[in-house]
């Protein structure tokens, strides 16, 4: 449709379109159509482009894919993803879509960008099978749009384990065995290969390899039981060759002869053993798992309403293969025409009208080979207007693919040529060691079994020579005439060397052991086997009187008779009807003898004999060679004819002078008036004149023992007349307001189905349309026909034979429809006007002519006629009056009348268009008397030249603007030196332009001058200083430069520029001139490199750049890290499955790095960091024990770096001892011995306390604290009473319950005796709290455990407080407390120097208070 212009550069990428497509885009512009488009491929196959324009601005482009989406397959359930990548200027919107719904509601289809890659990406979550579709990605910009599509396949997921445990619980051996074995087997050997595992997964076997071993077995048992005397049933064979020609079981017969190579035979006379129809099998199966393409289908691009045609060619003849598009087969209907080659190598897919809905993936599907291709549809280039229908095939490289078939056919006889031959060749071999071990007594016996043996041997060794040189000579043949020949005789030659090594699996032991003297003994035989037959003919004779079966042939008829019998095996094995075995051949058989075994013992003399006898008759040898016969060349082939036209069968033997039968339905035909027969050398030619309904059925042609098949149906499909026919194919032309009339005469098979369509859509009976319908023919009105009526008529007639349809175009003439408005004016003067406009919508089938053009006067009634123009639509009136407005008047001209008038808006002759405002002059240079200014042109300069400019100055602080030139002084150039000026006076000016219409607008006026002479420069600024930075800004000081007269001049302001530190530009951070000496910048990136520099300015220009000498760091001041919170924990105990959260506070410049670490390795992915710029924080929101450790922050930057620790323990209630148990090693002692607690080993800090209940005390005493073994031995056990012990384990978070261990101990009998206890006064034993034992001073390393600890004692039992520096610390978690019987302890497990400090305890009890301190010291 395009190409691309051969040029470079920049216009290398521009489109050069043709004639027809640059008049259509000047047609449409004209016409006012914008939806003009051209369609072009793409680079990318499969990819269309629509362009709106035909020539791109440059810088722009269409729409197109870089990387377009693919097909894709995926499990079900998965997550399947579509990719592209896309181009275009401006940059291209993405629409994703599906061929059968929207996608814009569903969840799970999700549309994405990802900007580092540049992909646009469809995500299909949890695909379904539901979803398999074709899918589009549509991409649009302002200058066109293109699409591609993929498909989506899904695929079956994985069994279920449980279902797949289903599969396994029935054996083959219990299927056979069930009541449904039988059913089971049955639906085994009837169903095709392909249902096999359907089958068994319906019965639940699992075990597939040993059903299909069963039933190899069932169906080798199965043919044997059929085939009785070694005769093949009719339907076996027919199902043989369906299996070989993909399953077609109403195949009757090709035309490559095929069939007869195979040797496929008819039911009376196919004769074959049980054996070799394993072998036939095997050769089919062959074929048929060996279906590939030789040419594969190819993508077409189609234009929109041409027809589209797949061609593929197979490597072997199959009589159907299954068309597919979008996952539906496709069938031989109205839409598609499925065709095949007569040798069914090549097929063909027509696809009729294509339509955007045609668009996709075609694909041939042969066996278990498959190609596909695309189909692409474009849109019709001449828009709606209708073009010659015309059929698209593939771009190939110029392939002949009737060539390809007819080499791949010669192939294919060949191949099966040489397996069958090996077939045959075994088979003949094999009955010839068969015939080799009989033997018997009588002696005359064994020269006619030995003249058996020859006879064989001899035949098959002149078999191969003869067909050695006959192949040689039709190869040769074929090479200079282009004619195939196909040779039975070659596939016995290429099988000799088979048949010499062919052992029967049933031959005895004996004959194994003496096979290789046996095939040294045929080799022999076969040079004597002439010389051998007279003998053999009175042995014969001899043996038949015993046996009362004469032999009367002579030497000659017996050779004749073998060559004939082996001739009909040959027939056999290539397919066609073999022949009857002759009376010679049956009483050969009968002389053979039953006992296999006697031949192997009198072998050896038997040579001898026959050797002695050819050395005394050598010259008497024969040779003759072994004709194959008669065989096809090509057979019939089935033939569909019309009724009442003529129709041909043809088949082609090997043979010229061979005559032949020709049979229909069984019955012979003779030649008459309907039937003619002729013969062209080996070609025979069955004619029927005219075929009639009792013409059709099966035609057989016999010759010479062989047949060939064919069905010829003769059907009655609807025709039409081809006088009517003719008609309908020339346009019908009237004129609006009359009738059309269509009638078409046709015959064909009732019923009959007539439709009438016009533009594609049926017409139905109604006030303007009326349909007749007979039995021979149909008539079409339609009444008062209008504009909108034109167009395609078409008929269609459709039976059960086939359908046909006719064409026609109507073409309805009217007067054009009026010229389109509005007229644009393209010249308007003084002295003409012209204008243009757009002609006719509907020219009403007829082209303009010319115009009739009128013209009326503004403010007058009357229209003057300006007469008749020709059909361009432009004109250009010049008796016209200055200043006058016009209006005009026009009418369209066709041959079938005029139009209505269209009417102009008015129109002005001279019209006033004053020029535009120039641009605000500009000063080149200013003096002490003289200021030069110059502008530009105006851009509207009023359709008019330019005559001069008008130039005004005004002075500064004043609202009168003075005029530089006067009128009569216009300036002509762009440019004027005003010398009107006070030197040291500040002006500004404005300019207009005047053209023939007058004078324009002002310009803007420009910038204010001083008239004096140029200034310096001034100097460079110094002291440039950064004072302050921070992340996002920077503070910059300097100290204005000097003023030097002569040299620099004052600086009226500056500019700052900087630089990134990678980045070669500086850029300006003020517009306008500073006047301070300091300035912020802002904007900058954190932690960037940035040079900065300072630049001075006055009116005579810039001074040089001042820059720092060194790069600025967008950061603050540094600092180095420091924490600054003070209420940080160095020790924490957390329960297990609570929050951890540690958090530090600090301070740094520049921001620090933060680094936590867990035993001095960094944390696990599961623990949370948050970062700020003065805090982190470590958070784990569910501990585990395993989260216990030593955590550290390490906080660093450029200037240094600061690190803290915190131990934090994760730990729980404990778990109770184990068992525990008593022993006494030492009288009055006992040994407490328990199991640890479960939590021991995962708890370094858990200890155990052991308390004991005397059986004369009422309380539990704590005999054992901080326990770290499983162990102790209590004390001061007296005898006679009983003891309790208790085990409790303790770590941080608390104590578990105790484990109780046996009684200790019999309480001893006293006898019972009266003691009189005199009275005695109560004792008041209350006291206030006493330290006996008080606190002592500590003095400890960082990091050792510290324990302070004291005795006190007190009744009531006093309360005791600790405190650190005089704070109580008896809440803090830090500090474990203990108070056991007035012994008080206090334990840090690791001391730092912030525990250095006063430590005190007080007991208080009501009556009174005591206190005792002590300090501690942490050395470093």
């Amino acid at each position: 449709m395009w190409k691309k212009e051969k040029t470079v550069g920049k216009l290398a990428t521009k489109q050069s379109f043709s004639i027809v497509h640059r008049y259509i885009q000047h047609f449409n512009e004209v016409s006012g159509n914008k939806s003009a488009s051209i369609r072009r491929r793409s680079k990318i196959s499969g990819v269309m482009i629509t362009q709106y324009l035909v020539n791109v601005p440059e810088g722009k482009s269409s729409p197109d894919f870089l990387c377009k989406p693919t097909a894709v397959t995926v499990n079900e359930g998965d997550l399947a993803v579509f990719k592209a990548v896309v181009l275009g200027n401006p940059k291209p919107e993405v629409t994703w879509k599906r061929n059968t719904r929207c996608i814009s509601k569903d969840e799970r289809f999700q549309s994405k960008y990802e900007e580092s890659s540049g992909d646009h990406l469809l995500e299909i979550h949890n695909v379904s099978a539901a979803d398999v579709d074709i899918y589009k990605c549509c991409i649009a910009n302002d200058y066109g749009k293109a699409f591609c599509s993929a498909s989506l396949n899904v695929t079956q997921g994985s069994i279920d384990p449980a279902d797949f445990r289903k599969l396994l619980q029935k054996s083959a051996a219990e299927i056979a065995d069930a009541e449904g074995g039988d059913i089971f087997w049955e639906a085994m050997l009837n169903a095709d290969r392909n249902d096999y595992m359907r089958i068994c997964s319906e019965f639940g076997v699992a075990d597939v390899e040993l059903i299909l071993k069963k039933l190899d077995d069932k169906k080798k048992l199965k043919g044997i039981d059929r085939s009785m005397n070694s005769e093949i049933p009719y339907d076996e064979v027919s199902a043989m060759k369906c299996d070989l020609f993909g399953g077609n079981k109403d195949l009757k017969q090709d035309d490559t002869g095929m069939l007869q190579d195979l040797g496929f035979l008819s039911r009376d006379q196919q004769r074959l053993d049980p054996a070799d129809v394993e072998k036939v099998k095997k050769i089919c199966d062959f074929i048929e798992s060996n279906v590939d393409f030789v040419i594969k289908v190819q993508e077409i691009s189609a234009t929109e309403g041409d027809d589209a045609l797949f061609e593929c060619v197979l490597t072997h003849p199959l009589p159907k293969i299954t068309w597919t598009c979008k996952g539906k087969a496709l069938e031989d209907a109205e839409k598609y025409n499925v065709t095949v080659s007569d040798h069914k190598l090549i097929h063909r897919l027509l696809i009729k009208g294509c339509t955007q809905l045609d668009v996709g993936i075609y694909s041939a599907v042969a066996g278990s080979a498959s190609c596909s291709a695309w189909l692409l549809v474009e849109g019709n280039r001449l828009g709606s207007k209708k073009l010659p229908r015309k059929t698209t095939v593939a771009t190939r490289a110029s392939i002949d693919l009737e060539k390809v078939a007819r080499e791949q056919q010669m192939k294919n006889r060949e191949e099966l040529g040489r397996i069958l031959a090996s077939v045959k060749a075994k088979r003949v071999v094999g009955q010839a060691e068969e015939e080799c071990t009989f033997t018997t007594n009588v002696g005359d016996c064994e020269i006619t079994k030995v003249n058996r043996i020859g006879r064989m041997t001899s035949k098959i060794n002149r078999e191969a020579d003869h067909c050695r040189d006959r192949n040689k000579k039709k190869h040769k043949k074929s090479q200079e005439s282009g004619v195939e020949y196909y040779d039975e005789d070659q596939m016995s030659a290429d099988s000799q060397n088979e048949r010499d090594g062919v052992h029967r699996k049933e031959s005895s032991t004996k004959s194994n052991n003496s096979g290789k003297r046996r095939k040294k003994r045929e080799i022999e035989l076969t040079n004597e086997v002439e010389e051998m037959y007279s003998d053999e003919e009175k042995d014969s004779k001899s043996h038949s009187k015993s046996n009362k079966k004469p032999m009367t042939a002579d030497i000659d008829e017996l050779a004749s008779d073998d060559e004939d019998s082996d001739s009909d095996k040959e027939g056999d094995s290539a397919g066609h009807k073999s022949r009857s075995k002759s009376s010679k051949d049956n009483e050969i058989d009968e002389l053979v003898s039953d006992d296999e075994d006697s031949y192997s013992d009198e072998e050896e003399d038997t040579s001898d004999h026959i050797k002695h006898r050819s050395r005394s008759k050598s010259s008497k040898k024969i040779k003759k060679d072994n004709d194959p016969g008669v065989h096809f060349i090509s057979g019939l082939s089935d033939v569909n004819a019309i009724i009442n036209e003529s129709a041909e069968l043809i088949c082609k033997l090997s043979s010229d002078d061979c005559d032949g039968v020709w049979f229909r339905d069984g019955k012979k035909i003779s030649p008459d008036d309907n039937f003619s027969i002729t013969q062209d050398g080996p070609t025979h030619k069955l004619v029927i004149n005219k075929c009639l309904d009792e013409h059709s059925g099966k035609y057989r042609f016999e010759a010479d023992g062989r047949k060939t098949e064919a069905r010829l149906n003769v059907k009655d499909p609807p025709r039409i007349n081809l006088e009517d026919l003719d008609a309908l194919s020339k346009p019908l032309t009237i004129k609006t307001g009359n009738h059309a009339v269509f009638k078409v005469c046709f015959v064909g098979y009732k019923p009959m189905k007539i439709q009438w369509y016009r533009e594609g859509e049926e017409l139905q009976d109604d006030a303007n349309v009326k349909i007749e319908l007979s039995a021979n023919h149909s008539r079409l009105l339609l009444s008062r026909c209008q504009r909108k009526d034109m167009g395609e008529i078409k008929i269609k007639l459709k039976n059960e034979h086939g359908f046909t349809e006719a064409v026609s175009t109507l073409i309805v003439l009217d007067k054009p429809s009026s010229p389109l408005g509005p007229a644009e004016v393209t010249e308007s003067s003084a002295t003409c006007i012209e204008f243009k406009w757009r002609p006719p919508k509907d020219d009403g089938g007829c082209p303009v002519i010319n115009y009739i053009m009128e013209r009326q006067q503004v403010g007058r009634n009357t229209w003057k006629k300006l007469g008749v123009i020709p059909g361009v639509p432009i004109y250009r009136d010049i008796d016209v009056e200055h200043g006058r407005k016009y209006c005009y008047r026009l009418r369209a001209v066709t041959t079938e009348g005029t139009s209505d008038p269209m009417e102009t808006d008015k129109m002005q002759a001279g019209t006033l268009a004053f020029p535009g405002p120039p641009a605000p002059p500009k000063v080149v240079s200013a003096f002490d008397d003289c200021i030069n200014i110059s502008w530009t042109a105006p851009s509207n300069t009023g359709r008019s030249r330019i005559l001069g400019y008008k130039l005004e100055k005004r002075k500064k602080g004043s609202n009168l603007w003075n005029v530089v030139n006067g009128l009569d002084e216009l300036i002509k150039e762009k440019k004027y030196a005003v010398k009107d000026v006070v030197a040291g006076m500040e002006y500004e000016f404005r300019v207009t332009a005047i053209n023939l219409s007058g004078q324009g607008e002002f310009s803007n006026p420009s910038e204010f001058v001083f008239a004096r002479d140029p200034k310096k420069p001034p100097g460079k600024v110094t002291g440039l200083k950064v004072t302050e930075t921070s992340y996002t800004h920077m503070v910059l000081t300097w100290t204005k430069p000097e003023d030097k007269p002569g040299i620099q001049d004052e600086a009226k302001g500056y500019f700052v520029e900087i630089r990134r530190g990678d980045c070669l530009e500086w850029s300006r951070c003020n517009i306008t001139p500073l006047i301070m000496t300091s300035f912020s910048v802002k904007g900058l990136k954190s932690m960037e490199l940035y040079w900065v520099r300072v630049i001075a300015t006055n009116d005579g220009g810039e001074s040089a750049p001042e820059e720092l000498p060194k790069y600025v760091l967008a950061m603050p001041s540094p600092v180095r890290p420091k924490f600054t919170s003070k209420k940080m924990k160095s020790f924490m105990v957390v329960r297990a499955g609570n929050t951890v959260q540690i958090t530090v506070n600090f301070e740094a410049s520049p921001r620090p790095q933060i680094l936590w670490l867990k035993d001095n390795v960094p944390v696990a992915k599961r623990v949370t960091i948050s970062n700020s710029d003065e805090s982190t924080q470590l958070l784990i929101p569910s501990s585990e024990r395993s989260d216990s450790g030593i955590y550290s922050v390490v906080v660093k930057n450029l200037v240094g770096q600061e690190t803290f620790s915190t131990e934090v323990r994760v730990t729980d209630d404990p778990k109770p001892p184990g068992p525990v148990e008593l022993e006494e090693n030492v009288p009055g002692t006992v040994t407490v011995i328990w199991q640890p607690s479960p939590d021991e080993k995962r708890d370094d800090r858990l200890y155990y306390i052991v308390s004991k209940l005397d059986s004369t005390m009422g309380t539990w005493a704590i005999v054992a604290d901080r326990l770290f073994n499983n162990k102790f031995t209590v004390c001061n056990i007296m005898h006679g009473r009983e003891y309790h012990f208790r085990v409790y384990a303790r770590n941080d978070m608390g104590m578990s319950a105790p484990s109780e261990s046996p009684t200790w101990g019999v309480e001893k009998k006293k006898e019972k005796f009266m003691v009189n206890v005199p009275t005695i006064k109560d004792c008041d034993m209350q006291c206030p709290p006493t330290f006996i034992v008080p606190l002592k001073l500590h003095a400890l390393p960082k990091g050792y455990e510290c324990s302070l600890s004291c005795a006190v004692k007190g009744n009531p039992t006093p309360r005791i407080t600790w405190y650190r520096n005089h704070i109580s610390i008896n809440t803090n978690t830090n500090y474990y407390i203990s108070n056991t019987c007035g012994v008080c302890s206090m334990l840090i497990l690791r001391v730092g120097p912030k525990d250095t400090g006063e430590y005190s305890v007080t007991a208080e009890n009501s009556l009174g208070r005591a206190e005792s301190s002590t300090i501690l010291t942490v050395t470093e």
